[in-house]
């Protein structure tokens, strides 16, 4: 009984290690906010719109989800992190995808539709405040 607790202790630490090593994104300290009335974010005055702004690993997308909700994810790829590759929003403003693997996320909610990532975008917290919304970690 011992032995099978230390093997099944040892595969499930080995599992977890080999998850975390595939989504090891670098940690940035984000923590900025945006006035949406200003012309440079006029895109996120409605839903569905999004916007590339500076911050986190390789810049952020933020994407406006509804009226009172957005979501903000890093541009980092979740699939070999250790390639320069940044996620760009597809022209159907629907999916952002990965140039490098051709993997691709939903922008709704930053989860993976196809890969070969498995792991969602980073995505950062936001507080909206109309007419402010605050990005941060």
């Amino acid at each position: 009984m011992y032995r099978i607790f230390s093997a099944f202790l040892l595969l499930s630490l080995l599992g977890g290690a080999r998850c975390n090593e595939q989504r090891q994104i670098p940690f940035v300290q984000v923590n900025f906010q945006i006035d949406l009335n200003l012309p440079a974010y006029q895109p996120l005055t409605a839903t569905a719109g999004w916007i590339y702004v500076s911050g986190g690993s390789r810049g952020i997308i933020i994407y406006r989800r509804n009226q009172d909700e957005f979501m903000a994810y890093d541009r980092h790829s979740t699939y070999k992190v250790d390639d320069a590759c940044r996620v760009e929003v597809d022209e159907d403003g629907v999916l952002i995808s990965d140039p490098c693997s051709e993997s691709q996320w939903v922008i709704t909610d930053g989860s993976v539709v196809n890969g070969p990532a498995v792991q969602p975008l980073q995505q950062y917290n936001t507080s909206w405040n109309p007419p402010t919304l605050r990005v941060f970690n």
